[in-house]
């Protein structure tokens, strides 16, 4: 559960995607993938596979059959009402209705609704969850459609919808749930956005109504008011049923006619409001420092004036296309200053789009270096003036659409390979905000007819468009540190306006080569071939050593995934070396291959579904890709060249060094990185390759020639490589181009493999306090450690008892205990480079409740060691395994990231599914068993984060 903002400061990727009763009111034919009108105010159909629907009662829903995952639906219940409905003694209580909804329903009691669904497999959190927004709230659930979970869960709904209990008990708990999630959104971030909030969403209801709300409201608000709330605006006008998955969609229809038909709205309803952002005929400039901000960072919202029109035809969506062509372009732009040996930024984009539901901007941001503002302002200025005077080129505008329309392929490709909760989004975005939900057949159809007819010159005129003077707001946002400087408002203006009358020069596209590989390297001989029936796999070795195991499947049309592995990784190198060695990959990916610059690479491969990229890790070093089908000579071309004719660029490496060394200057000052890094540290006892931020010395200590000969080196012998390939792949068909690529890779055939550096956990009892950050929060992270003698078995067990403490501890210190938003505990069991365990308990809660949390939770480890888990927990840990792994076993990554697993540590392939006999024989005993083996009082590490100002053990 949580709440969200729509604003974006980091500016997420655009996402593209009339009333019906129970028969279909549209004139269109079903066949929206072939036919597309002439006339573009037609209006954009619905997708035909959808059914969509109104009750006489107002309420909407959406219904799809779809099969991926199996056995599994997506069910929504959304509400068009969020927190801009609180009346001034609400603030905040349009998320706590949300988190009522887990707290006792009409048929629920308390958190029996949560047991019932854990006990059928869900997660709470993962499977189970809501979250509120100022215009919405939205209820998640993913549940299997065996036995009667479905039923189950469609009651929920219904309870959610009307049925919530709001028992005194029940809300009293609940406050310190909600004052925690209030208390982990505090910090520089919130400071600063309550600073310049107010200035971008000037004069609206909007800048008032944070869906988190109030601390003082949210303590001490009565009950009634927060049911008033519930009264108000809970009613079925307001909401929308969305159910996709592996269901009968007439059925469906029929029980959500049935459950939901007699809903009915209050005696009074309240007019839900439409609140728009007022304009403002001035630039408006805000700058605010703080001292806990780690970075500094650029924001540009042009907004526009009013609230947006819905995109309702054809023209609209074409106008949508013009947008994201003009965006992708400019971004691309910004994208290649980042790689210049001093970057003005180190990451910048362009973005059109919601800045909240009722306030549409053009949008730009950058991530600059410590004293860089200035600059980094006016060079972002700069491309847009350049972009304003001379527009985009055409090589630049045709790159982009071969892009565009790549994208869409392949979305078109997987069109019955889409996952429901795919189509459940849409859809939510359909009744709350009027996207369209045409289908990919359409878009993909609309796209190939009239993306070709877009000009350079209608794209280019969005720029005088957008960046019109006025109604503009420059956000500056930066640490507040001695030694640095930062602009004032009065100097951002004199920027803005000096660059208006600087003079620019265009921009130049370089051309770049139509080819990777010129001469393509004859196959060579496949010395060996296995066939691992059980899974399906296939193993070839090559005639250099090389060894690929193939997977072919049939769960994504258009996608193969690559992972390679060989010994050795950076553990091979001195400590000395070691800052060189592991920064060795980035650098090279940021050079590129061949004649190729990374820059040049990326147009290259702009039309192209495909990419490789190389790794060096502590004790392995590879690669990692993924590709269409058609494309996957391109992808075993990128893996040949960064083997063959890794591209060596001084530029490149200052580039990716200052980038580096600017992002990690403040990154301290932040607490919560601050605590990070002090329990990395703590963990490896301060070893030089234990973890932990770099700093400016780690970065200043890397060598470009000591960084290329590792790279050099560890890419000398493939002899010793495995690679994984799973998708869409046919054996005899792959088998040439691995041949070729594959094949001819360079061999030395040594003998190495990785060596264990000595990094080591401490012994015993260790507990530190970290003083750090001004706000009231605290970080708790308990650690167990230890070695063990490492099997599948073992760490199976160890895996199923650290879940069956998560529910336990969900129960006791976040329900009962009302102490903290979200607690865990996770584990890890390692074979290399030394067999050893991991468990560690996390959660952020107030100082003062530090102690006795703590408390609480080795009370929890105890009675696991006492009991093991109960006969209920239990099932609910192999109930949620089971439907795990039945997903997970139809997934590419999945299969991929356990073969090459597997195969690292040397075991059994076959073992992945042997799964269920595992499940069957989990029993208390051996939990109980395996609790007393790995959780040990007299070996943990404690470590909690408390404010700089605390005084005492309590927090105070």
């Amino acid at each position: 559960m949580k709440q969200r903002i729509y604003f974006n400061p980091t500016f997420l990727a655009l996402l593209l995607s009339f009333l019906c009763t129970y028969s279909w009111a549209q004139e269109y034919p079903n066949n929206t993938e072939t036919d597309i009108p002439s006339d573009l105010s037609t209006e954009i159909p619905l997708d035909p596979k959808i059914i969509k629907g109104k009750l006489d009662n107002g309420l909407t829903y959406y219904i799809r059959q779809n099969s991926r995952p199996e056995s599994r639906v997506e069910l929504r219940l959304a509400l068009n009402a969020g927190s801009l409905m609180e009346d001034d003694d609400q603030l905040g209580l349009a998320h706590f209705t949300e988190h009522m909804a887990f707290n006792g329903t009409k048929n629920f009691e308390k958190n029996e609704l949560v047991n019932v669904l854990q006990m059928a497999g869900v997660k709470f959190g993962a499977h189970l969850n809501a979250y509120t927004s100022f215009d919405e709230t939205v209820y998640m659930l993913t549940v299997p459609t065996a036995d009667t979970t479905l039923e189950k869960s469609l009651q929920i709904l219904e309870d959610w919808a009307d049925g919530i209990s709001f028992e005194d008990e029940e809300i009293d708990k609940e406050r310190g749930v909600v004052i925690e999630e209030w208390r982990i959104g505090q910090g520089a971030q919130r400071r600063m956005l309550d600073q310049y909030l107010p200035v971008l969403l000037a004069d609206s209801r909007y800048a008032n109504r944070l869906p988190i709300g109030t601390k003082a409201i949210l303590e001490n608000f009565d009950y009634q008011t927060i049911k008033r709330f519930y009264t108000d605006w809970y009613r079925p006008d307001l909401m929308a049923i969305i159910a996709v998955g592996d269901i009968d969609p007439k059925e469906m229809e029929a029980e959500i006619k049935q459950r939901f038909g007699d809903l009915k709205a209050p005696a009074k309803v309240r007019q839900r409001e439409i609140y728009d952002v007022p304009a403002h005929q001035d630039n408006k400039v805000v700058v605010v420092t703080d001292k806990e901000a780690s970075y500094n960072q650029i924001q540009l919202f042009y907004k526009e004036e009013g609230v947006p029109e819905k995109e309702e035809t054809f023209q609209d969506y074409r106008e949508m296309t013009k947008h994201n062509l003009f965006t992708g372009m400019l971004s691309q732009r910004l994208s290649e200053l980042t790689q210049q040996a001093d970057p003005p930024f180190m990451n910048a984009g362009a973005y059109y789009g919601s800045i909240i539901r009722t306030a549409n901007a053009f949008q730009e941001y950058a991530v600059v270096p410590e004293n860089g503002i200035e600059k980094g302002l006016q060079v972002l200025l700069e491309e847009n003036e350049k972009v304003k005077r001379f527009g985009f080129t055409v090589t630049e505008l045709e790159r982009y659409k071969k892009r565009m329309l790549t994208n869409y392929e392949a979305a078109y490709k997987e069109r019955d390979k889409t996952e429901s909760a795919s189509y459940a989004a849409e859809y939510v975005r359909n009744f709350l905000e009027e996207e369209p939900v045409s289908g990919i057949g359409f878009e993909y159809k609309f796209l190939q007819q009239f993306l070709p007819e877009i000009t350079l010159e209608e794209v280019n005129a969005l720029a005088s468009e957008w960046m019109e003077d006025g109604n503009m707001v420059a956000v500056v946002t930066a640490p507040e540190k001695e030694g640095t400087t930062v602009p004032s408002e009065s100097e951002i203006r004199t920027i803005l306006q000096d660059v208006i009358n600087s003079e620019v020069e265009a921009y130049q596209d370089e051309e770049i080569a139509s080819v990777l590989i010129e001469n393509i390297p004859a196959a060579v001989e496949i010395t060996n071939e296995k066939v691992i029936d059980e899974i399906g796999v296939t193993e070839l070795t090559f005639a250099n050593g090389v060894r690929a195991v193939l997977k072919p499947t049939d769960f994504k049309d258009d996608e193969i995934l690559m992972l390679s592995y060989s010994p050795g990784g950076h553990s091979v190198y001195s400590d000395e070396k070691y800052f060189s060695a592991a920064n060795a990959d980035g650098i090279v990916q940021q050079s590129g291959v061949s004649d190729f610059s990374f820059v040049a690479l990326q147009k290259f491969l702009a039309d192209k579904n495909a990419n490789a990229s190389p790794y060096i890790g502590d004790l392995k070093e590879g690669f990692s890709g993924s590709t269409s089908p058609e494309d996957l000579e391109t992808m075993l071309q990128l893996t040949h060249l960064y083997f063959t004719a890794p591209r060596e660029d001084e530029e490149s490496f200052q580039s990716y060094i200052s980038k580096y060394k600017a992002i990690y200057q403040n990154v301290m000052s932040n607490p919560q990185y601050y605590y990070q890094d002090k329990v990395m540290r703590i963990m490896s006892q301060n070893h030089p390759r234990g973890g932990g931020f770099p700093t400016a010395e780690d970065w200043d200590s890397v060598s470009f020639e000591e960084a290329m000969n590792a790279y050099h080196d560890r890419f000398a012998d493939a002899s010793d490589f495995t690679f994984f390939f799973v998708g869409n792949l046919d054996v005899e068909e792959i088998k040439p181009l691995l041949a070729s690529y594959l094949g001819n890779l360079p061999a030395t055939n040594r003998k190495e493999s990785w060596k264990d550096v000595g990094i080591r956990p401490p012994g015993g009892v260790v507990e530190e306090k970290v003083m750090k950050g001004t706000d009231p929060k605290s970080m708790v992270r308990i650690s167990f450690t230890g070695e063990f003698e490492y099997s599948r078995e073992e760490a199976y067990e160890l895996n199923s008892l650290v879940q069956a403490l998560n529910i336990k501890l969900i129960e006791e210190i976040r329900e009962k205990k009302s102490g903290v938003y979200g607690i865990g505990a996770n584990t890890s069991a390692v074979k290399l480079p030394y067999e050893h365990y991991t468990i560690t308990v996390s959660f952020p809660c107030a100082p003062e409740n530090v102690e006795d949390l703590s408390q609480a939770v080795f009370a929890e480890i105890k009675k696991m060691k006492e009991s093991g888990p109960t006969k209920e927990d239990l099932m609910k840990v192999k109930e949620a395994q089971r439907r795990e792994m039945e997903t997970n076993l139809k997934q590419n990554n999945f299969w991929l990231q356990s073969l090459e697993n597997i195969y690292f540590n040397g075991g059994d392939p076959v073992r992945i599914v042997e799964y269920e006999e595992a499940i069957e024989g989990l029993n208390t005993e051996d939990l109980k068993e395996t609790a007393n083996k790995y959780f040990n009082f007299d070996q943990y590490v404690k470590v909690v984060l408390y404010p700089e100002e605390t005084t005492d053990e309590s927090g105070q």
